[in-house]
């Protein structure tokens, strides 16, 4: 245990036509140094998670937290980057610096305007995280992409559309007790069940509500060593982070495992000294739903190829044996891409403490995380729990 999150904003999820990068980086940084009770002078360093990938026309957005407070000025800020993990990645470079004594107090934030980009720009854009010698010529982006998982999963496994569209179902009702979701609405199994005009297919075996949708949006935490957040208002420590990469190119493995997911959660249990029972609910990486399908597998929930007895036996619902997504997920929160991953461990910070609204699973204490960039490529894990 050598940090934890004392503080946490995060701005609705969804279309912002009002909103620039620097505007969401202001709003959700401003909100968790007040959440904090920091001041911002007292902030070490700065960590801003940004993709980017041609979605913002303003580059180098390090500097833009800056614009939260002049406190800010002429401290470290670094942007990092690591595709649709690029939240967590900011996450674990904080907890790098804390772990280093290179900083007690670090402010990390994660953001996306992807909403001002044209379809055909949001494909191209995303299809950047894939390996373009290889796989950028597929249709559809990075539905396509992982519409040809579906498919080699379906070949290998039998047609899943079924336990797809339960996941969705499952999501969209959560979600619905969101209020920062980009989708707060409970769609209904029949309608993610059913192609139609409303949910036609996207790629492959993939309909519309099988793929998370394209979203502004930041979040931000505030990261302390053990020492400093005992004498703070509240206080979510890490148990474990753990972080994991794979090949990039599909050709190279079998993409319908996620063995670099399974890797993590391995490594994050054992540092942990857990077992995946010992969890109070998970917010996993549902870009996809056959997304969240392979990681019921990659984390240990079924066996490979049983995924779909995890949602069509409720094991995953909110009040089953192991609740996962309870905050609606990618697929109803919204994806802005950078602030994703941060999301998710405020998401599952709010579990832990009690303060998760009508979001909230029934005494959560430990809660996991897995978000991912790319095809399981950048594969993240941190378990949460209060520390007092």
């Amino acid at each position: 245990m050598t940090a934890c999150i004392v503080g946490w904003g995060h701005t609705p999820f969804g279309r912002h036509p009002e909103e620039d990068v620097e505007s969401l980086i202001v709003r959700a940084a401003g909100a968790a140094l007040a959440d904090a009770g920091i001041a911002a002078a007292d902030i070490d360093e700065i960590v801003v998670g940004h993709f980017n990938g041609g979605f913002s026309p303003q580059g180098f957005p390090a500097s833009l937290a800056l614009q939260v407070d002049p406190a800010l000025r002429f401290k470290p800020a670094t942007r990092v980057e690591n595709a649709c993990a690029t939240g967590s990645a900011a996450i674990h470079a904080g907890l790098r610096s804390i772990a280093a004594r290179r900083a007690r107090l670090v402010l990390v934030v994660g953001a996306e305007k992807m909403t001002d980009s044209a379809a055909p720009e949001v494909a191209a854009n995303l299809l950047k995280a894939s390996y373009v010698k290889e796989e950028a010529a597929i249709e559809g982006g990075f539905a396509g992409v992982f519409g040809r998982i579906a498919e080699l999963y379906f070949q290998k496994h039998g047609d899943r559309s079924d336990a797809l569209a339960r996941i969705a179902a499952k999501n969209h009702r959560n979600g619905a007790a969101n209020p920062l979701a980009q989708i707060q609405k409970d769609l209904g199994y029949a309608f993610c069940r059913t192609v139609s005009d409303k949910n036609p297919r996207v790629a492959g075996p993939l309909r519309r509500t099988d793929c998370s949708p394209v979203s502004d949006g930041a979040a931000a935490v505030v990261l302390a060593d053990v020492e400093t957040a005992i004498a703070l208002r509240k206080a979510v420590v890490f148990r474990a982070a753990e972080q994991v990469n794979d090949f990039l190119p599909m050709s190279r493995r079998d993409v319908t495992l996620f063995e670099g997911a399974a890797v993590a959660w391995r490594r994050a249990l054992d540092a942990a000294r857990l077992t995946l029972d010992d969890l109070s609910l998970v917010e996993t990486h549902d870009c996809f739903t056959i997304a969240e399908l392979i990681e019921y597998e990659a984390m240990g929930l079924t066996g490979p190829g049983e995924g779909e007895r995890a949602v069509l036996e409720g094991w995953t619902e909110k009040d089953g044996r192991l609740p996962v997504n309870p905050s609606g997920g990618l697929k109803a929160k919204g994806h802005p891409i950078g602030a994703t991953g941060v999301s998710m461990h405020v998401m599952a910070a709010m579990q832990v403490r009690g303060e998760a609204g009508d979001m909230q699973v029934r005494d959560a204490r430990l809660a996991g995380i897995f978000n991912m960039g790319g095809t399981a490529v950048a594969n993240y894990v941190s378990i949460l729990e209060p520390l007092r």
